[in-house]
């Protein structure tokens, strides 16, 4: 399924954050969104996934597809561990040994039976990027998905997000090179308004 977005604007309080912005999306690829901040990137984000509405333009191509994502803020079900936090968005018979194998990836075991409130911010970044993972959808969105995680997590992390994405469509918000470059991503750039 190809994802297209067409002249998107968007303005808040009176200033344009995107302008005309086009870009396609073809299915199964990765795809890495960069530019300074304030460019409007969670916003193109938010907007892509339903969230928001553009100003003018349209999306298309992603109308009733299921998507899952990762937020700036990690949106966990604070009193549950990790693992029902995971197995809530699987729609699998034996979804809590699955969840458990997919943050075993990423986690030390001892960590999955607590709850996410008392992990470390890593450590829940990690359950929100594994949740996401192990959603059934179409499109996986990411903003910023490795703030807080120390070089070898994060490359580890990576690892698991190409291991686990099962051909999905994959944009990712980031700032940094390195991170389109292990993921083996498209760049694209939101350029200043």
């Amino acid at each position: 399924m190809v994802l297209e977005v067409k002249n998107i604007n968007k303005v808040y309080n009176g200033k344009e954050i995107l302008s005309n912005v086009s870009q396609v999306f073809e299915a199964g690829k990765i795809y890495c969104l960069m530019g300074p901040s304030g460019q409007g990137k969670t916003t193109f984000l938010r907007i892509l996934a339903g969230l928001e509405a553009p100003d003018a333009g349209v999306v298309e191509g992603i109308d009733g597809l299921p998507m899952s994502g990762v937020f700036q803020e990690d949106r966990l079900c604070e009193p549950v561990d990790a693992v029902r936090n995971v197995a809530m968005v699987c729609r699998r018979k034996d979804a809590a040994v699955w969840a458990r194998g997919l943050l075993l990836q990423v986690l030390p075991e001892d960590s999955l039976s607590k709850p996410v409130s008392a992990l470390s911010g890593g450590m829940r970044r990690r359950v929100a990027i594994i949740r996401a993972l192990a959603a059934d959808s179409e499109f996986i969105f990411m903003d910023e998905p490795f703030t807080g995680l120390d070089a070898d997590t994060k490359a580890k992390v990576i690892q698991c997000i190409l291991r686990n994405r099962n051909g999905r469509t994959l944009l990712v918000v980031t700032h940094q090179a390195e991170d389109a470059a292990a993921l083996g991503a498209e760049i694209l750039t939101l350029e200043p308004v």
